[in-house]
């Protein structure tokens, strides 16, 4: 059978499914995603977990089919996931987030028209900031769009006053939104990932995918988690490794640094 999933924000489909073929063997092998550690296949020790439509599952107990035109996201994806988070959260909160350009500022959300740039200022791709969500679309003259000859491009805040021609740089194509992140793509890590880093909640590592997707199911349900909201969202993961003490850490310190923007 064929079965199409919406895995981290992209489309997939596969073909020639077996009927028992679970979810987990269809996101390692199939799709090239092998963050969800396949171990006990029983749903007992939770290496495998994944969200399906939001819910943290055990992917070795889920059917393929049953995943058929669902959405679910993998530790590949929690990065992705924490940015549209943190967009989100902020839009409703109509707030901008850090890095977001202010109201009026080009490619600020609602501003239907760009502020004029200033003689001399880079555009194009460097004008953009690094590390956002939605890069910055270059800052395009009311008498000049892209692709236009340099010289109509001149006519700039100050229009009818000459422009020194080395002030005015050509505009490579603007940058489009970006995609989700791409299997092997190297992306920002989301704020549990980077908790689990830094409060030394990562030894072997073969549990360690469930448990950041676990948390950080935790932390978009309850921002503030007590310890016993921690347990009870981590009691079917299981670690030989850690202790779980520095994972308790580590969602206590991601819970600090995120607070209710998570």
């Amino acid at each position: 059978m064929r079965v199409n999933i919406t895995v981290n924000g992209r489309p997939y489909e596969a073909d020639d499914v077996w009927e028992g073929e679970s979810l987990l063997y269809v996101l390692r092998e199939r799709m090239g995603l092998p963050g969800s550690k396949n171990a006990c296949e029983q749903g007992e020790c939770g290496s495998c977990t994944v969200r399906l439509d939001g819910v943290p599952v055990c992917a070795c107990l889920v059917a393929a089919g049953q995943a058929e035109g669902r959405e679910v996201v993998t530790v590949e994806g929690l990065a992705d996931h924490a940015r549209q988070r943190s967009a989100h959260a902020a839009e409703a909160a109509g707030a901008v987030c850090p890095g977001e350009p202010e109201e009026g500022h080009p490619g600020a959300p609602g501003t239907t028209r760009p502020a004029e740039p200033e003689v001399g200022r880079p555009v194009g791709p460097e004008a953009a900031r690094p590390g956002k969500p939605e890069a910055v679309r270059p800052v395009e003259p009311e008498t000049g769009r892209a692709g236009e000859p340099d010289a109509a491009r001149r006519a700039g805040p100050d229009a009818g006053h000459s422009v020194e021609p080395e002030a005015v740089r050509p505009r490579p194509p603007a940058p489009s939104r970006p995609e989700p992140s791409r299997p092997g793509q190297v992306a920002p890590l989301a704020p549990v990932q980077q908790a689990f880093i830094d409060a030394g909640a990562v030894q072997c590592g073969f549990c360690t995918p469930g448990l950041l997707v676990a948390a950080d199911e935790l932390l978009e349900r309850t921002p503030d988690p007590s310890d016993a909201d921690i347990r009870e969202a981590l009691s079917g993961n299981l670690c030989r490794c850690t202790g779980y003490e520095k994972i308790l850490d580590a969602v206590r310190l991601a819970a600090a640094r995120t607070g209710k923007a998570v």
